[in-house]
């Protein structure tokens, strides 16, 4: 069974902790379930909680779209993470409310999570969710409606990352990736707002796109055949004979063209209050 509800609903107290909607993703659940029992044993101590296991993109839709008064929160690694803000930003909900995350997975599978400031632990991860405040977030979002919560990444040569959740999977196949070895792509268009920064007849060996906090823009490091560029921009656009990258971790494409934007605040992430 996919959907997993509480036996019992504790009530919430006037000016108690929100009610929530507590996602957890199946590969988390694999990689490490003492720690998703853990976690989800100290939101249910402390708040009045529903736990799901969504096994499909339609599944976690749904249950993101009659959510209610219940605020998401996630249990699993960064492209868990990023799946929901996916879906809630295709429901434009993204700004609503505040989402939590208990971060759960190998340290490569959640190093977004703890490099926005979301404690390893699960149980200071949880606690945040129930007694932390809201803090804003950039994102990028590009022009198909994908969101970035990291960065993003272009090496040409390469083999692809393994997909670590079966969200990633799901969110992969969303996004037209074909399985396998990348192709050379090493001849790209690549524009930074609106300035042209590579073009065709450049062979490109790495661009990397990162997303600081609080900045309003990404940061980009552009390397070439014995050149590095590295710049800020609001927007980028790349464009080449079929290309693959990845974001936040996850393998996407080929695709002919992308363009990605910062959306400065898009969303919240709850995170411990200061001491």
């Amino acid at each position: 069974m996919s959907s997993l509800s509480t036996p019992e609903s504790r009530a919430v107290s006037p000016g108690g902790p929100d009610p929530l909607l507590v996602l957890l993703d199946p590969a988390a659940r694999q990689a490490d379930g003492e720690s998703v029992r853990i976690a989800r044993d100290v939101l249910r101590g402390g708040a009045d909680c529903k736990v799901a296991l969504p096994e499909t993109g339609a599944e976690l839709d749904r249950l993101l779209a009659h959510r209610g008064r219940r605020r998401p929160v996630v249990i699993g690694s960064d492209q868990a993470l990023q799946r929901v803000l996916q879906s809630l930003h295709r429901q434009r909900e993204l700004g609503a409310e505040a989402v939590g995350v208990v971060p759960v997975g190998r340290p490569g599978a959640v190093g977004v999570a703890r490099a926005l400031g979301v404690p390893g632990e699960p149980v200071a991860a949880a606690r945040a969710v129930i007694r932390g405040g809201a803090r804003k977030f950039d994102l990028l979002v590009d022009e198909a409606g994908g969101v970035v919560l990291g960065g993003v990444r272009i090496q040409p040569r390469g083999r692809r990352a393994p997909l670590r959740s079966l969200w990633a999977k799901l969110a992969a196949a969303e996004r037209g990736r074909a399985p396998g070895r990348d192709e050379e792509r090493t001849r790209l268009r690549i524009e930074a707002d609106g300035r042209l920064l590579a073009d065709l007849h450049h062979s490109v060996r790495l661009l990397q796109v990162n997303l600081p906090a609080d900045a309003g823009v990404m940061e980009l490091v552009l390397r070439r055949p014995g050149t590095a560029h590295r710049l800020r921009a609001a927007s980028l656009t790349v464009a080449g004979p079929g290309f693959g990258y990845e974001a936040d971790g996850c393998p996407c494409g080929p695709v002919h063209s992308r363009t990605w934007t910062v959306q400065a605040g898009a969303w919240s992430l709850l995170l411990p209050n200061a001491a």
